[in-house]
């Protein structure tokens, strides 16, 4: 997501310097107008704003730290982290910042490939109101929409529990399809009604996980990830452990949790998240296979 991130930062006039250990990423970053840094730490040092997005708390803090970004930086640079990973990471990351004298901001995104090409991404913000307010231009850019959140770490609190929302309806609208199918009703109709009445969601009238109904879905490209089912799976892993962390009583949070886990180490590591229509499928012609087995 980062390469289209930055690419509209380099339409909307921006210089961007850009460093992605993946030389195809580097490569196409290059094409649209990004310049290549030999490293994150060589990028930060000639930035007034650097944007990270990387896959987990741990990769985060070693940039910071052990790689020398935060050394590299010069002072009162802001740090703009749009990872998704661990509260207590974030608060961390913000920790070593301020503690080398520069500014910070967490800064998950929603919305997935489709929507980091487009610039309609939305933001969910955590850390110090001038921080947010010095990176609101940037992420205008990129998005349509930026929610500041509230301190350090707010906008991963922010990012697990809207996701958290997303997987469980996700398989709400895959589990209402493959019974449709069962009772002989179409994608279709059940798409007609349910987009129009109380069933309407996200994940129903912009990423249905059935080929046809939304000609932009990923269910129309093979399942071709907008936003992959491992990183569903990670994202309600991190909601899972702060659901138990704290003491909260969430039981389709965790199952759904527990789904996307199984299916992400499966069929669906290079599947859309959507895809999990497919698995809610194939269990449901197995148990009835096996009913009607114990029948006969």
């Amino acid at each position: 997501m980062g390469g289209p991130m930055a690419a509209n930062l380099v339409r909307a006039g921006y210089r961007v310097l850009g460093h992605d250990l993946v030389e195809s990423c580097l490569a196409a970053a290059e094409e649209s107008g990004v310049e290549r840094a030999k490293s994150a730490t060589e990028a930060a040092a000639a930035a007034d704003v650097v944007i990270t997005m990387l896959p987990a708390g741990r990769h985060v803090l070693s940039l910071y730290g052990q790689e020398g970004l935060l050394e590299a930086a010069r002072p009162g640079t802001l740090l703009v982290d749009c990872s998704t990973i661990d509260v207590a990471d974030s608060r961390a990351a913000h920790a070593a910042a301020a503690a080398t004298g520069h500014r910070s901001l967490d800064a998950p995104v929603s919305g997935g490939v489709v929507g980091a090409e487009a610039g309609t991404l939305t933001f969910m913000a955590g850390g110090e109101e001038t921080a947010f307010a010095a990176a609101e231009p940037l992420l205008s850019v990129m998005g349509k929409k930026a929610v500041h959140c509230g301190g350090a770490g707010a906008g991963q609190a922010a990012k697990i529990c809207n996701n958290m929302i997303l997987g469980v309806s996700m398989i709400a609208v895959s589990e209402a399809f493959v019974l449709a199918e069962s009772l002989g009703l179409s994608d279709q109709a059940l798409y007609d009604v349910a987009s129009a009445a109380s069933g309407q969601c996200w994940a129903l009238t912009v990423n249905c996980p059935v080929p046809g109904p939304v000609p932009t879905s990923p269910a129309n490209r093979d399942y071709r990830p907008g936003f992959a089912a491992p990183l569903m799976a990670k994202d309600l892993g991190l909601a899972a452990n702060a659901l138990r962390a704290g003491g909260i009583d969430a039981e389709l949070g965790l199952k759904a949790a527990e789904l996307y886990a199984r299916f992400a180490e499966g069929a669906g590591a290079d599947q859309d998240f959507s895809g999990i229509v497919r698995a809610i499928r194939a269990a449901s012609s197995q148990t009835t296979a096996t009913q009607e087995g114990t029948t006969a």
